[in-house]
């Protein structure tokens, strides 16, 4: 009996340790083979591809200049009219921007929220991760930070935005985010004033009809990973169309819209912003990752817990781990594209889709 508790125990140790070494030996090989990489959300090649271009322009290219780049040609192009200056006119008219960046090495973050009159957010963001001990800064106040930081005042509006708040209003403002008010918010525009609890019924107090998509409202959420893998994510949004003057979405709010840590993973989420913010999915979506989910299995379980209180909700996840691998999930549509390039620098950027799931099957 003596001889097996001692012997026993020394082998068990011994193979362990084979396997261990074995499986530490061949990771540089296997698991980092799709680094660099560069993803974001919808088909937003352009965004992708000056990224790529800027990881590559030396050796171990700069993975933060590359998620900038990405995020501020979307800004530039105003990427399907949800992204940068020109889009998603408030109900004043008024031009707002998001956005946020992440530093997986140390859960830094830098962000903006409701941007006014600077055409640059997620560089803005950059500059609060760089240049302050904050995470978030708001409104015009974040607007005077930016002046401060060399960045120059100029208007977000367009002919183009001026005449989508223009029909707007002769639709009678339809469709908007009131509840629970009066005059009655389907039919009329404001100002409203509130209508008290107990004189409403069961199906007043939950209406919620405003349907939203790719064209009302979205974000780019980018994922950068370089050769030594470290991982960015960032995001930049102009909002919801139509939204209340004030309101912030899920975009520059950290586990919401976009999540990185170097040690598992990173996530970027899209879509109705008002509801995957009570929910975290991209923060879910990274802890998925470290209890030892693949991506694409990560993504869904974040999705689908949404999508168990709120059946009508529409939005899409991209989850990527620190090795490369990927996968997506989406609801409230028929598919979702994301763009994505990885491995060697004459990769291109590709397209694919996500054909969303109809049922929760990771409940």
């Amino acid at each position: 009996m003596q001889r097996n508790n001692i012997l026993y125990p020394g082998i068990l140790l011994s193979f362990l340790a084979l396997i261990t070494a074995a499986s530490e030996s061949a990771t540089p090989i296997t698991k980092n083979r799709s680094l660099p990489l560069v993803i974001n959300t919808w088909e937003f090649t352009e965004a992708n591809s000056a990224a790529w271009f800027v990881l590559n322009q030396q050796p171990g290219g700069n993975a933060l200049d590359a998620l900038i780049e990405g995020c501020t040609t979307c800004e530039r192009l105003q990427c399907d009219g949800t992204v940068g200056y020109g889009g998603s006119p408030d109900e004043n008219g008024e031009t707002t921007l998001d956005a946020m960046v992440m530093d997986g090495s140390n859960m830094n973050i830098g962000a903006v929220a409701g941007l006014k009159q600077i055409k640059d957010a997620i560089s803005v963001a950059r500059h609060v991760l760089e240049h302050t001990k904050h995470t978030l800064l708001v409104g015009d106040a974040a607007s005077n930070f930016a002046e401060k930081m060399g960045f120059r005042r100029e208007t977000l509006a367009t002919n183009n935005s001026i005449d989508i708040w223009k029909t707007w209003r002769q639709n009678r403002c339809q469709p908007n985010y009131w509840l629970n008010v009066y005059p009655d918010p389907t039919k009329n525009c404001g100002p409203y004033k509130p209508i008290s609890f107990d004189v409403l019924d069961n199906e007043d107090v939950h209406r919620y009809e405003y349907q939203i998509g790719r064209w009302n409202h979205d974000t780019i959420g980018m994922i950068v990973i370089d050769r030594n893998g470290q991982i960015y994510a960032g995001t930049s949004t102009n909002g919801a169309k139509h939204k209340i003057p004030g309101r912030v979405g899920d975009s520059p709010i950290p586990g919401a819209g976009a999540y990185a840590d170097n040690e598992i993973g990173a996530a970027v989420a899209t879509g109705d912003g008002d509801i995957m913010m009570r929910f975290l999915p991209a923060l879910v979506a990274v802890e998925g990752l470290r209890a030892g989910r693949t991506p694409a299995v990560a993504a869904e379980t974040a999705m689908q817990r949404i999508k168990r209180y709120y059946p009508d909700f529409s939005g899409g996840l991209v989850v990527v781990d620190r090795f490369g691998n990927y996968g997506a999930a989406c609801v409230g549509m028929l598919k979702f594209p994301y763009s994505i390039v990885s491995g060697d620098a004459t990769q291109k950027t590709r397209v694919e889709y996500k054909y969303c799931e109809t049922s929760p099957s990771f409940l």
